[in-house]
């Protein structure tokens, strides 16, 4: 996942990028240029080491050093004052400017806002990392607090500029550009974020300043979910395992529990305990986001939209009849699965599937776990064909002090991964994560070293301005990593643990296709109850999310006849920019898609892949997708992945019977 950046937030109510348990995210502070579809130089932090093709364990890190931000808190506390007062120098020397105005002083104000983007990012980027790794740390829950209301301050202060940017007319726009060649160099930018907003716009400053202060009460509701899911939700209490041990529930406990335990009973027992335990967390978390949920609307209609949904799909540039038609052939085509549910019930021996039973690693021993330098050693194998920016951007991430390895939720790390923006100081960026060993974590670890090559690559590629990207567009080099890594695991490992592995990746496609849309719809119905009705239940909420769930899920799997609870924990839903989970499945497709490319002629591939991550945002998404692929997102392109998905399951039989 990756965590939104300011400058995606600062624009006119446009949420270009992608964003991870809440928080508007990246950096950035190198010499800008024009658009560019060549990669630039390595920077100094590509260091020679990572010319090596081995892997020294010695050299790996496995925690943060983020001095780089800030070397101390008092510095951040500094350098907040000093950003505090900017908003209103900003405002006192373009708002005379902006009266009478030319191409000039909007190239001016581009560059100042850039700036101030910048600076306030690298304080984002520290409060928020460090709150990650600690959700009750008082200092870093009141440095994200300031920087958000920094933030709509800021956005206060700029409304001036909002209101006439997106105002002008066409010919308006033609005269600033002939006026002023340097504002060329922007044009993408400001057709991404003005021109095309001229029908969704603040009508004045007071309803601009007024939709300020809305986001920033929907930001600090997204904090306020992720603390409660870390503290309470994902903390079910204890149960007592066959053995008379006593096990402590929570996220990463929980998730280790049923991937790894043989026990079907310790299985059931810890199952049941947090399954029981979002019922009891219900009703406190349908309060907190019915809040939200009215917010989101409330929003979105002051922009003149229908809804947040409406809002989300404008600003992704999507179309109803596109997310319609993926969610039909995900629904109609879901009997795709049962082949594979069958498989996973034959291979372990049961009557039934039972929930409980659908994480467990396919596997002689799923207890198994894998040493984290050995699924470093994997995933730098897994980049053999690729181009040489992904094993030097992978040596300096792993052996820099650029990964938070490994879980601490009884110290407050919240659950999770994501990875920041990393398109300044020409650093690498920060990747978090909760890695316990599971062939299920070395996924997750390349799927954020995914993020961290499209950062690199945008960072030395194109302005800073345009360093960001839809939510579905960000997530498609993190999922055609995760391709990566199960094809070379498939490919060199003994059938047992490639029986797993293509397993677990099959449980993925059914998550993708089926369980991600499934959230978004919820999200959908949840937001039309919550404006029906001025107090909303979590037994209210948990039947959506329930009748929902037989639409999409198999009839094989014997699910509990009560309502369930599960979409008390889950972070998209709470974040700012929620209708999140949807694009997991959009970019699933499209990364199908373009692994086949990529199998069938990987030197044309990279050279377009290559040039397709480091365009950022110069053009908009399909058009992208259209240039360097010749990928459309329609109908089409989801029946392609479920067929993908088949091949997939007939080549985890044939390789069943080889072991």
């Amino acid at each position: 996942m990756k965590l939104k950046s300011i400058k995606e937030v600062i624009t006119s109510g446009m949420f270009k990028g992608p964003l991870a348990l809440g928080a508007l995210l990246s950096f950035a502070v190198f010499p800008e240029g024009r658009a560019s579809e060549k990669t630039g130089n390595s920077s100094k932090f590509i260091n020679e080491e990572s010319k090596s093709e081995e892997l020294d364990p010695d050299k790996v890190t496995t925690e943060w050093n983020d001095t780089y931000l800030f070397s101390s808190r008092e510095d951040a506390s500094e350098e907040l004052e000093r950003l505090k007062k900017k908003p209103q120098e900003i405002n006192e020397t373009f708002r005379p400017k902006f009266e009478n105005l030319s191409g000039s002083a909007v190239l001016g104000y581009l560059e100042s806002e850039k700036d101030y983007s910048k600076s306030l990012e690298v304080m984002y980027t520290y409060a928020y990392t460090q709150l990650s790794k600690n959700v009750n740390e008082s200092f870093f829950i009141s440095l994200v607090g300031s920087a958000q209301d920094l933030l709509t301050e800021y956005k206060k202060a700029r409304a001036f500029a909002t209101v006439k940017l997106t105002s002008l007319g066409k010919e308006d726009w033609e005269r600033l550009f002939s006026e002023e060649p340097g504002l060329k160099a922007y044009r993408a930018y400001l057709e991404a974020n003005y021109i095309r907003f001229a029908e969704h716009r603040p009508v004045n400053e007071s309803q601009a300043m007024y939709l300020a202060e809305l986001e920033n009460q929907r930001m600090k509701l997204e904090t306020e979910a992720l603390s409660q899911i870390t503290n309470k939700v994902t903390r079910a209490g204890e149960i007592t395992l066959e053995n008379g041990e006593k096990f402590s529930v929570n996220s990463q406990s929980y998730n280790t529990l049923l991937s790894t335990d043989p026990s079907r009973e310790n299985r059931k027992r810890c199952y049941d305990r947090r399954f029981y335990h979002l019922i009891n967390e219900s009703d406190s978390m349908a309060a907190l986001y019915s809040q939200k949920a009215r917010l989101d609307d409330l929003v979105a209609r002051e922009l003149k939209y229908t809804d947040f949904y409406d809002y989300t799909l404008y600003n992704l540039y999507l179309t109803h009849v596109q997310i319609d038609d993926m969610n039909a052939v995900f629904k109609q085509r879901k009997g795709v699965f049962e082949d594979y549910n069958e498989f996973r019930r034959k291979k372990l021996g049961l009557e039934a599937l039972k929930p409980y039973d659908l994480m467990l690693q396919l596997t002689d021993q799923p207890g198994k776990k894998y040493a984290y330098i050995d699924a470093l050693k994997e995933i730098r194998k897994s980049y053999s064909r690729m181009n040489p920016n992904f094993k030097e951007i992978f040596f300096k991430m792993v052996t820099g002090n650029f990964v938070d390895v490994y879980p601490d939720p009884e110290h407050g790390k919240q659950p999770g991964g994501y990875c920041t923006d990393s398109c300044a100081l020409k650093a690498p960026p920060l990747i978090f994560i909760n890695y316990d060993g599971l062939l299920r974590d070395q996924k997750t670890l390349t799927h954020e070293l995914g993020h961290a090559v499209n950062f690199y690559l945008m960072g030395n590629s194109v302005d800073y301005l345009y360093c960001s990207g839809t939510i579905y567009e960000m997530e498609i080099p993190s999922t055609f990593n995760e391709e990566l890594l199960v094809d070379h695991i498939v490919e060199t490992s003994d059938r047992d643990t490639a029986v797993a592995v293509l397993s677990q990746q099959i449980d993925d496609y059914q998550n993708f296709f089926t369980r991600q849309p499934l959230i978004t719809e919820f999200e959908y119905k949840a937001h039309r109850l919550c404006e029906e009705k001025e107090t909303v239940s979590g037994a209210e909420l948990n039947a959506i999310w329930t009748d929902l769930s037989k639409e999409y899920r198999s009839p094989s799997v014997e699910y509990y006849a009560e309502d369930s609870a599960e979409w008390t924990y889950i972070n998209h839903i709470y974040l700012t920019s929620n209708y999140y989970t949807f694009n997991y499945a959009v970019s699933k497709a499209i990364t199908l898609a373009l692994f086949k490319q990529y199998r069938e002629d990987p030197e044309t591939f990279n050279k377009n892949y290559v040039a397709y991550l480091s365009a950022g945002s110069t053009m908009p998404p399909e058009a992208k997708l259209k240039k360097y692929f010749g990928i459309k997102i329609n109908r089409q392109l989801f029946e392609d992945a479920m067929d993908i998905v088949e091949l997939r399951i007939q080549e985890l039989h044939k390789l069943a019977k080889e072991e």
